[in-house]
Formats: C-alpha cells, sequence, structure tokens
C-alpha cells in the first residue's frame, strides 16, 4: 500500500508512504513512482499522523453516562457518592454482558483514530483484532479502592511488570500523602504509571516513569487537573481519556480542551499522543517512520488551518483512513471506489455526524446487542444519515 501527497501533522512537510505486510518499509518527501504495489492512493488536502494511542481507558466502561453532579476532595468520595446515588444508572450497564461492553469500549476509541489503548482493569480477553489493547502490565485500581494494593505490588512474581495505578486523584492532603504511600511501599522499586496525579508535587514526580493526564475527567470530578507543565520536568506526561463515567467519548474534544489550559505547549501535547506513550510502553509505533508499525490515520485538512491548529481543530467525522498493523480499519465513503482491494463484506457502514465511514467489524449488530439489554444506551454513531 502507498499514500501518497499527505502532510505531516504539525510541521505541514510533504510526505508519502510506502507499507509493507504490517511496517512502514519507506518514507519520502516526494510521491512514491514505479511500484508494484496493489494499492496506490494519491491524497490531497489531507493530513497524516501516527495512530493515536489512549494511555488510560476502562474499555467495560464506555457505556455510562457521565456520573456525578458536583465537584468532589477526591475519587474515593466520588465512587462513594455516584454508588450510593446512582444505583439505578449503574445496575442498567451492568446488564449488559461484559465482553459486548468491552467490544464497544474498542470502537468508541477506533472511531477517534486511536490504534493503541491501554486498558485499565480486568483483562478484557480481546484479541488485537481492531486495535492494539496493551495489557502487558499490572494495574492496581488505587491505594484507597484496591485491596492488598502492598501485596500486589510487592508480589515477587510481578516485578518485571510495569505497574499502572490511579493516584493522587484528589484536591485535599489524603490524595497528597497517598502518592507518598505508593512510592514508599514500592520496594522492588517498579515502574510506576501514575494515572491522573491532580495533587502531585515535581518532587513525586520523580518517582514515577510517567503520568497520564486525563484532564477532562479531572475538571469534572474536581474543577482541577495535574500541573503537567511542571510535571513534565521530572517525568514523561501521557494523554489518556478515561471512561465515559467522567467524559465525553470523542478524544479530540478533550485534547481541546487539553490544549485551552495551555499547561503544555503544541509539540509536547501532541507527543502526550505517540512518541512519548511508545517510548515509556516499549510499543514498535508512535511516530512515522521505516520499521515502525504501520498505525497511522489520514484525515482532511481544515481548510486555512496550519500547523497543529489543523490537528487539534479535527473531529472524528474529519477521518478519511485508520490502518492499524498495516490493515485498513475504518475508510471514509469518498474514497470507496479507490479501495476495490478491500472486502465489503468485513465493514459496516455507518454515519458520524452524518459523514458516511466503513468501519472494519459488525459494529451495527453489536448495537443491537446492547440495546436488548440496555435500551438507554446512547451511541455517537448512527447506521442510517440522520443528518
Amino acid at each position: 500500500m502507498i499514500l501518497n501527497n499527505l502532510t505531516m501533522a504539525g510541521t505541514d512537510d510533504p510526505v508519502s508512504i510506502r507499507i509493507g505486510a504490517d511496517k512502514i518499509t519507506s518514507v519520502s518527501p516526494s510521491p512514491i513512482v514505479d511500484t508494484a504495489d496493489a494499492l496506490i492512493l494519491n491524497l490531497e488536502n489531507a493530513l497524516v499522523f501516527p495512530g493515536l494511542i489512549n494511555s488510560h481507558d476502562h474499555l467495560d466502561f464506555n457505556l455510562y453516562p457521565r456520573l456525578g453532579h458536583r465537584t468532589y476532595s477526591n475519587y474515593m468520595e466520588w465512587g462513594r457518592h455516584i454508588h450510593k446515588t446512582y444505583k439505578d444508572e449503574i445496575a442498567a450497564v451492568l446488564k449488559v454482558p461484559a465482553i459486548l461492553r468491552y467490544e464497544w469500549g474498542v470502537f468508541k476509541n477506533l472511531l477517534c483514530g486511536v490504534t493503541t489503548v491501554i486498558n485499565h482493569g480486568e483483562p478484557s480477553g480481546l484479541k488485537d483484532e481492531l486495535i492494539t489493547i496493551c495489557e502487558d502490565m499490572q494495574t492496581l485500581h488505587s491505594v484507597g479502592f484496591e485491596s492488598a494494593w502492598r501485596f500486589k505490588l510487592n508480589n515477587p512474581f510481578n516485578t518485571r511488570l510495569p505497574v499502572g495505578i490511579h493516584v493522587g486523584e484528589g484536591d485535599d492532603w489524603r490524595s497528597f500523602n497517598e502518592i507518598d504511600q505508593l512510592t514508599r511501599w514500592n520496594l522492588f522499586e517498579r515502574p510506576l504509571i501514575g494515572v491522573h496525579g491532580v495533587a502531585m508535587s515535581e518532587k513525586q514526580a520523580e518517582k514515577f516513569k510517567a503520568l497520564v493526564w486525563c484532564p477532562e475527567s479531572n475538571y469534572f470530578l474536581l474543577n482541577k487537573t495535574a500541573s503537567v507543565g511542571l510535571l513534565k520536568k521530572h517525568t514523561k506526561i501521557l494523554f489518556g481519556t478515561d471512561s465515559t463515567l467522567t467524559g465525553g467519548w470523542d478524544i479530540w474534544e478533550h485534547l481541546r480542551l487539553a490544549r485551552q489550559t495551555r499547561l503544555l505547549d503544541d509539540g509536547v501535547l501532541y507527543y502526550t499522543l505517540n512518541k512519548n506513550a511508545a517510548n515509556v510502553l516499549g510499543l514498535n509505533t508512535g511516530s512515522i517512520e521505516q520499521g515502525k508499525d504501520a498505525d497511522i490515520v489520514v484525515a482532511k485538512s481544515k481548510k486555512g488551518m496550519r500547523d497543529f491548529d489543523a490537528f487539534f481543530a479535527l473531529r472524528p467525522e474529519d477521518l478519511l483512513l485508520i490502518i492499524h498493523k498495516g490493515n485498513i480499519r475504518l475508510f471514509d465513503a469518498t474514497l470507496d471506489n479507490r479501495l476495490a482491494a478491500v472486502n465489503p463484506d468485513n465493514f459496516s457502514k455507518i454515519y458520524i455526524n452524518g459523514v458516511c465511514k466503513y468501519i472494519q467489524g459488525n459494529l451495527p449488530s453489536l448495537m443491537e446487542q446492547i440495546l436488548e439489554y440496555y435500551p438507554e444506551a446512547c451511541f455517537p454513531v448512527t447506521i442510517t444519515n440522520a443528518a
């Protein structure tokens, strides 16, 4: 497969890409010609960037509406409140079998251009068919809600694995203190990937391999977010959405909120979604260069926009092509006549804000199954054009 005449997101540099099997085999500033490749796409006015890496999501929690209606001191206060106040709403979602909830979590990410997701929680049991589900780490919920967290953190059979854990998710002394508790009890000095870190200090950040920033979730719960502009000097900053319990389904809305805070400059924020995450997690993706996994997204460029303005203005309906490990997972209907090699039986026709897309897998069937258990489920896609 060859993708010609693209513009690299963030730089406006011209780029053409050749894909062989599941890898990027060459990258050129000029169109690639004189080739026997069966599929050549000559695209114009299109941005290209590495498939997004969502470094924090609970894949099985993405059928929930946002739960909570006030500002909380910390995640424990919020957790107790929603389980007391929203018992019926929680029970309604839990009627949906876990496997269906996990599958929807994967589609939610894919629709936004995410090709790798870090699932925080129990293993999904899903194969990496549509996107990469990164579960090669030990995940602990938190100091406050994880039973026997000290033992689990110091289990000698798990010392090779990094630990992902919610930490410092609050705006009070207890949230600050639990960060010190965690690092003090990390007896084997395992690599810690903290999530949220709203209460984290610069000194505390030095003891973490990375911090996953989830600003939309933080503002919803706490009306405050992590001081990532300072913390980035001491640890790597990655980006996450959390689930729809505390944020919207669309990662691009999360990114625009993050950009509005001005806590990170555009380039640093961009790298939280790709290169930084790939380096921290040991993934062969995160950049468009020879030898990397072919996780690539092509999007329609907004007229009159350049550089990072064009990237951060994107919405799911603007995505033209999503490639994961060299396989097309989603494409815009405008490319239909140029993708004759793609088996249409493997794709479903859907609409995002009235824009027609084809997505691999049977998404309509999944939605129907979920609705049988949970009629109140709301999906950001339709099967017929409702625009």
